[in-house]
């Protein structure tokens, strides 16, 4: 891909993190693993990934600053983010620690992403948009400053927290149309790094299989389903799996060009960087000959 992007700065604009993770990069669950035997294959998988020009590595799942840590040791420039971390299940304290440790050794190359999660996976749930506000509070008392982190917003208020409290917006799971709205609600000045899910697959039927498969865990939320809902898509859209048109809505799939004119969609919309989520059939292995074809159609 051979992406341009800024060396890591002290990100005390939200403007230093836009010049930092460059237009594209890559979302991945298996990155953040803990598993020792596959320590070594993501240390290099992230190596080259850098090399290949993306511009950071947004960490799925609940992760937090000990799973950026390898990660960012093995790499010089790229920049190692959480998407993201629970709120409910990471004191403030215990975040502002494991953020104030990386920025010592690494200054610049870990962003703090923090998300509310969902009714049904966190414990003591409730309050999320007030709960955000007292976690923020808190970060700002201990000395951590706005630029250094991400929130997973969805609906307006949670964008215009990300805008007045955090230097940005890491949407999951959604469209350009939500990427034109929320680019609106921020203004031209804080991060927009919306999550794309990506096929690499030309054959309908097959490609969108693999996509449904993968979808459906995510439509049993309802954070996820209320906001397709309110960018228009019906109840039909959100059952069995999702449909055709979900589906198309919010994964890239297709030959190359497809697929390129897909994320492209996103940047047209409003998006300064696109966090690019490989799904294949296996979602258990790094999908490293996928990052490297998707670099190359990026090129």
């Amino acid at each position: 891909m051979n992406e341009a992007t800024a060396s890591p700065k002290d990100l005390k604009d939200p403007k230093d993190l836009k010049e930092s993770v460059g237009r594209h990069g890559v979302w991945s669950m298996q990155l953040r693993s803990e598993d020792p035997d596959g320590a070594a294959e993501r240390a290099e998988a992230a190596a080259e990934l850098e090399q290949l020009g993306y511009g950071a590595l947004w960490l799925g799942g609940n992760s937090a600053a000990r799973n950026a840590a390898p990660l960012i040791a093995a790499t010089s420039r790229i920049v190692v983010g959480t998407s993201i971390q629970s709120i409910w299940d990471h004191k403030p304290s215990e975040a502002a620690a494991g953020f104030a440790e990386l920025e010592v050794s690494h200054p610049g190359r870990f962003v703090l992403g923090l998300g509310v999660s969902h009714g049904p996976l966190a414990q003591g749930y409730r309050r999320p948009y007030s709960t955000m506000v007292g976690y923020l509070d808190e970060l700002d008392r201990a000395g951590m400053r706005s630029g250094h982190r991400v929130l997973a917003a969805l609906g307006p208020k949670m964008l215009e927290l990300s805008r007045d409290r955090a230097a940005g917006a890491i949407p999951y799971l959604v469209t350009p149309e939500h990427t034109a709205q929320a680019r609106e609600r921020l203004g031209t000045g804080p991060l927009l790094a919306p999550e794309l899910k990506v096929v690499l697959d030309s054959d309908p039927a097959r490609a969108r299989a693999t996509a449904r498969a993968y979808l459906g865990m995510y439509l049993k939320l309802p954070n996820y389903t209320k906001n397709f809902l309110n960018l228009g898509f019906t109840d039909a859209d959100v059952t069995g799996g999702g449909s055709d048109r979900l589906i198309d809505a919010v994964f890239a799939w297709g030959d190359e060009s497809a697929i390129r004119a897909r994320i492209d969609a996103f940047h047209t919309a409003g998006a300064d960087h696109v966090a690019l989520q490989l799904v294949e059939d296996d979602m258990t292995r790094l999908p490293r000959e996928g990052w490297r074809t998707l670099a190359a159609l990026l090129a």
